[in-house]
């Protein structure tokens, strides 16, 4: 018993390093585009690719997480809002970390010459990138699009993953996620506004200030729902979709109004529920309008 307590907390301290639970912005993009590169099966591209893309995910984002983790680990112990993660604290050791790192990329490189050929050959390029992000901040003020171009790899890699080939819709949602991630990671980087300008980090929030910066983020979430909205016009998707685009642009201006107050903790619920909420929101309606085509109304 006390055993199986032991690996539990280990499980949970080693899920929290690669902060798990931020699965949940790009997974249901990216299954989003599964659900539609698979849509003359009503969705289901079977449970082999469906499973490949699941491992895809998780090995590419834990070695990208812990890149930025090994990278940042001297800014993340003079960070007041950082100082308590694992490698600042030694709760967990840098050869274990970088052990991670190397077992998880394998395991995605792996994972995608089980998929299918061009998976495999675009790979590296794909790991370069979710890891090349880290170090933008370093030397970029736009490193805010580096992030939304390393999520946006998941759409676009799903889509690779079913069918082999890429299309106007995979790039569509990478385009979308692109803008999303923009939006949000600047409201983000807000609470380290002050750090990053004394410490020479770069961020569009240092570079243009917090109320610029914010406004550049909601001009961000528009267009982001705004290709959304054509995407679903384009996939000719009805009811279901359109009560989605309704919910996500309320969930995006709950989330501009709490970014608003400039508080930690709002920031913070801003950052995770929201955005959670609308990426689960978007793969639910493609869901319905996939697999129960016979559900949509013609307006």
């Amino acid at each position: 018993m006390n055993r199986m307590v032991l690996l539990l907390r280990e499980l949970v301290k080693w899920a929290d390093f690669i902060k798990l639970s931020h699965t949940v912005f790009a997974l249901p993009f990216a299954l989003a585009s599964m659900l539609v590169a698979a849509r003359d099966n009503r969705g289901w591209p079977g449970w082999r690719v469906f499973l490949l893309i699941l491992v895809a995910m998780l090995t590419a984002r834990t070695c990208a997480m812990t890149f930025n983790r090994i990278v940042d680990r001297h800014f993340d112990k003079l960070n007041p809002r950082t100082s308590q993660r694992h490698l600042a604290t030694g709760a967990i050791t840098l050869w274990s970390a970088k052990f991670l790192l190397v077992i998880s990329g394998a395991g995605f490189i792996f994972t995608a010459y089980q998929i299918n050929t061009l998976c495999f050959y675009l790979a590296p390029l794909a790991l370069f990138t979710v890891c090349f992000y880290s170090l933008t901040k370093r030397f970029s003020d736009y490193t805010h699009v580096y992030l939304g171009i390393a999520l946006g790899l998941a759409p676009l890699g799903a889509w690779l993953a079913v069918r082999g080939s890429i299309g106007l819709t995979p790039v569509l949602l990478s385009i979308a996620v692109v803008f999303w991630l923009v939006g949000f990671d600047i409201i983000y980087a807000i609470q380290d506004h002050a750090f990053d300008q004394k410490h020479g980090l770069h961020s569009l929030v240092v570079a243009w200030g917090v109320k610029n910066a914010l406004q550049g983020a909601f001009l961000s979430h528009m267009i982001m729902w705004g290709i959304l909205v054509i995407c679903g016009f384009i996939l000719g998707f009805r009811l279901a979709y359109i009560t989605g685009m309704f919910l996500i642009l309320i969930a995006l201006l709950i989330e501009h109004w709490l970014a608003q107050k400039r508080s930690l903790q709002w920031i913070n619920y801003s950052f995770f529920r929201l955005n959670a909420l609308i990426s689960i929101i978007f793969m639910t309606v493609t869901a319905l309008e996939v697999i129960f085509p016979f559900w949509r109304l013609r307006l």
